[in-house]
């Protein structure tokens, strides 16, 4: 899959950093090889020769027990080694990872297993970085040219649909793969609440801009308004204006804005700044897994090639949610920080997630860009408040008041 994603772009395009949040296609491809060469071949396959000594330093993330490394913001400069040298350096390390074999010790299994989760995470980013370097290019090329849906669909009516609350448990049981972050499992109490049946469109977002949405302080928090002032903002990342009318990049070039598709490339701020003008709030991260546990994990995902957001479909006769999963990652309210009695994993696995719970939001569900294997109903996305290339939407929560008991 990651070959796959990678075989449209050019070395220009596969080089090119465009902010210090994104990386070029290139070190995705390397870094997720190297990962699985520190993680596991370097450490259980004795016979394992390097491709190359100098790739741990140029394409180590974050890792500190495994050593220095090359600065984020500068991954843009690295001319070299080439897209074709990436492309066998990932063939050298799946030929050391077949040669581990089938009968392998339990811990190597679950690494390689966390390298695959891991590449997942990455082929996602791909494309995100990929639609953000794309739209810096004036003349906004296509990643992927995609027919047209037609006709706008005419978006359905939004519902709120009332969940109970009480005392239930959250977070990955049992023994499939989860990430450490999801764990343990853990008793909550969720007072009753109910949520939007589907995602918030392009074409409540633009009401939200037409009332003024991006110049009223009453309506953001404080940190929030002061970057909306700071970096302009005056509608979700990637709109245009072009005769009076909305257009955005997508990763097929520049489309016009859809007002039934749900509205997409918003921050925590904007997300938290629409729910409050429109009287309602953002979900927390316990009320949206309870909703969603049981749902089939179905929707909009990166196997589809659809590689965008979609309207949402016609309401189920039984009255269920809509979005929950695919199409965008929704914010939460709630703050990444660890559940109960988290325990990191030993050794340089143990910096995966922990280390970066601070100054972050849990974002649910998956995107239109995130493979459909890789997403449950546990899974705990993340980014700091003021992040906008990531494919991020809204649905809307509100509190059952006594009012509404009776």
């Amino acid at each position: 899959m990651s070959r796959r994603l990678a075989a449209p772009l050019s070395d220009a395009d596969a080089t090119v950093q465009s902010m210090p949040d994104a990386s070029p296609a290139k070190w995705h491809l390397a870094h997720t090889s190297w990962f699985f060469e520190a993680m596991a071949l370097q450490r259980f396959a004795p016979d394992y020769a390097c491709f190359d000594r100098d790739f741990a330093f140029l394409f180590n993330s974050y890792y500190e027990t495994l050593g220095a490394r090359h600065p984020r913001p500068r991954r843009g400069m690295l001319t070299r080694p080439t897209l074709e040298a990436i492309l066998a350096y990932r063939d050298h390390v799946d030929r050391g990872v077949e040669r581990l074999g089938d009968d392998i010790h339990q811990a190597v299994a679950a690494l390689i297993e966390l390298g695959c989760h891991h590449e997942r995470q990455h082929q996602e980013l791909l494309l995100t970085d990929i639609l953000h370097l794309f739209a810096q290019n004036p003349l906004r090329p296509a990643y992927k040219q995609r027919a047209l849906d037609g006709e706008p669909a005419e978006t359905s009516q939004l519902t709120m649909r009332r969940f109970p609350g009480g005392v239930a448990e959250i977070g990955a049981g049992g023994d499939g793969f989860a990430f450490d972050c999801e764990r343990p499992r853990h008793p909550v109490i969720v007072p009753p609440y109910t949520l939007a049946d589907r995602l918030v469109t392009n074409g409540e977002w633009q009401a939200f801009i037409a009332d003024g949405g991006y110049r009223r302080p009453l309506l953001w928090i404080s940190e929030g308004w002061a970057k909306c002032r700071a970096e302009g903002w005056t509608a979700p990342l990637y709109w245009e204006q072009r005769d009076g009318a909305f257009w955005t990049m997508t990763l097929s070039g520049m489309t016009p804005v859809d007002p039934g598709a749900p509205a997409s490339h918003v921050s925590y701020f904007e997300a938290d700044a629409f729910a409050r003008w429109a009287g309602r709030r953002l979900p927390t991260e316990a009320e949206w897994e309870l909703a969603a546990a049981g749902l089939p994990v179905e929707g909009h995902f990166l196997e589809s090639g659809r590689l965008c957001p979609a309207p949402a479909a016609a309401p189920p006769g039984d009255g269920g949610l809509r979005q929950m999963f695919g199409d965008l990652w929704q914010w939460t309210s709630s703050a990444f920080s660890p559940y109960p009695r988290f325990r990191p994993a030993a050794g340089a696995a143990g910096e995966y997630n922990g280390k970066f719970m601070c100054g972050q939001f849990v974002l649910r569900g998956g995107s239109c860009v995130s493979p459909k294997s890789h997403i449950r109903a546990t899974y705990r996305n993340f980014f700091p408040p003021d992040a906008r290339w990531q494919f991020s939407g809204v649905r809307l929560a509100q509190d059952v008041t006594e009012d509404d008991n009776d």
